[in-house]
């Protein structure tokens, strides 16, 4: 394995805590950053949770995982031949810095230089027709050989062909589930294939974790932040890609269709994207030169892995301010500065009280920072 890129890195007790952390019930890569910043560090955040909890109106306290759990999980990735790599180090994939929530931890297969080639995200149906199998193969080779990295979900089809033409020139592959258990099973070998070639495969789930349907939008939302533009080559009217596309759109990110015949159902997703202002393509330049100008801009920049901002001045929040703050939320996301406005609080006291609420399992995130409360029971929020 070549030499990893200097810089920034967690110790071993950090880099357990932060496991454990991200991996308790409730909390997510939002929640993970609020209690790092809160607290300073994990290992204290871990010590105050039950705390939290209860004051967020927990029925149960969450499980926090043993430093035993943590550490069997950090020697299971040695065994695979993969490692955590946290937000603030060197090896952490560059573009997903700048996301909404981005993983705090990533388990990494792979070489980390990869990450640090300008990426182009290249996806598509499953049932892909040969021609769009072609394509996507023929896009990812000469992006390729032009100097960017392909990334892409490791699916059948589209995704497939977009790694396998990319496997000499760097890709990455994002998985739904843990990273020992890809899916579909059949792309086992070409997972390994890409760590082999100078490429990486990641996941932010836990390893032995069997992908469902809802973890696969949180990898596309991966798939997305991990580059500069996001390619659709061919696509349903209700598909994933869709999302991937609206999700990259969202985050600022260039986006690309391929056009397809109107009579086949596998382009009515890209043609519509066209139709609503997606960039058209037809070969590998249209891509690039697009995405040019936006090669060797200045880096997002990374979260901090010292100290927090001093809160300390700041009373805790009383019953009547928790009351306050619940009151103002329902089940419409607000902005978390309307809340601040609405009940007169300090900002530091409101974000106690939403975090307290998050670990709970009362409050729900959305996109641009709003929140709202949550109504009935949750099914295993953990990774909202």
């Amino acid at each position: 394995m070549s030499q990893r890129a200097a810089g920034p890195r967690l110790s071993d007790r950090q880099r357990l805590s932060w496991l454990r952390l991200i991996r308790t019930p409730n909390v997510g890569p939002a929640t993970f950053r609020d209690l790092i910043n809160r607290f300073g560090s994990a290992e204290t955040a871990l010590e105050m949770l039950p705390e939290l909890m209860i004051s967020g109106g927990a029925r149960k306290i969450a499980r926090i995982p043993s430093i035993a759990e943590a550490e069997a999980e950090l020697e299971t990735a040695r065994r695979a031949g993969a490692r955590f790599v946290g937000i603030g180090e060197a090896d952490y994939p560059s573009l997903m810095k700048s996301m909404d929530h981005p993983p705090p931890l990533l388990a990494v297969k792979g070489e980390g230089a990869v990450f640090r080639l300008p990426a182009v995200a290249i996806v598509g149906a499953r049932n892909a027709s040969l021609a769009g199998i072609k394509m996507a193969r023929t896009l990812a080779a000469e992006l390729g050989r032009d100097g960017y990295g392909i990334v892409s979900g490791l699916a059948r089809g589209i995704d497939t062909a977009a790694h396998q033409g990319s496997l000499a020139t760097g890709t990455i592959g994002v998985l739904a589930g843990g990273l020992d258990l890809p899916y579909p099973p059949e792309n086992a070998g070409l997972c390994d294939e890409i760590a082999e070639h100078g490429g990486a495969v990641i996941s932010e789930m836990p390893f032995g974790w069997q992908p469902r349907a809802q973890d696969f939008p949180r990898r596309n939302r991966l798939v997305a932040g991990a580059a500069l533009g996001l390619v659709v080559v061919e696509a349903a009217q209700r598909s994933g890609s869709l999302i991937s596309a609206r999700l990259a759109g969202e985050m600022g990110r260039l986006v690309f269709a391929v056009p397809g015949s109107p009579l086949d159902p596998r382009a009515a997703g890209t043609n519509a994207l066209l139709k609503d202002g997606a960039t058209l393509v037809t070969e590998a330049s249209d891509i690039s030169s697009a995405i040019a100008p936006l090669v060797g801009a200045p880096a997002p920049r990374t979260p901090p892995l010292g100290e927090p901002p001093d809160f300390s001045a700041t009373p805790p929040p009383g019953e009547d301010d928790r009351a306050r703050v619940v009151e103002a939320l329902g089940p419409t996301p607000v902005a978390i500065d309307e809340i601040i406005r609405h009940t007169g609080l300090h900002p530091a006291q409101v974000f106690m009280v939403l975090l307290e609420l998050d670990l709970a399992g009362r409050l729900e995130r959305h996109a641009g920072g709003n929140v709202s409360l949550v109504f009935g029971n949750l099914t295993d929020p953990r990774h909202r």
